[in-house]
């Protein structure tokens, strides 16, 4: 599975973006997919992830509430949509594919798409 993310930008406090990642590949079907960020000079944290059939959803508790995961198995994407966001979002987001929805053990991993808030 080949993945490709998309969508990040530039957005004051406050604002929405929605990001997207693409998948190539037969099996994208079988695969947890998950959404991680990492900010300069920190590690990268795990934000949601969704299983394969789409119904279950895992968040970090600083998205809860705010950042939404869906995914579409017949067009092979997965989205975040990201809301009310804040200064302390801005970092580079990560899509990936696993077995779990929960951030462990992921498999194959998209390019980063920026995301910077500005205050």
């Amino acid at each position: 599975v080949q993945l490709q993310a998309s969508g990040g930008g530039l957005v004051q406090t406050g604002g929405s973006l929605r990001l997207s990642c693409s998948a190539s590949g037969r099996t994208f079907s079988t695969y947890a997919m998950n959404w991680f960020r990492q900010a300069p000079g920190k590690a990268r944290e795990f934000v949601a992830g969704i299983t394969s059939t789409g119904d279950t959803t895992i968040y970090a508790d600083f998205g809860k509430g705010r950042f939404t995961i869906s995914r579409d198995n017949a067009g092979q994407t997965s989205d975040l949509q990201l809301n009310s966001l804040q200064p302390e979002d801005t970092a580079v987001y990560y899509c990936a594919a696993g077995r779990s929805p929960n951030g462990v053990g992921m498999d194959y991993w998209g390019q980063g798409t920026q995301v910077t808030v500005s205050s």
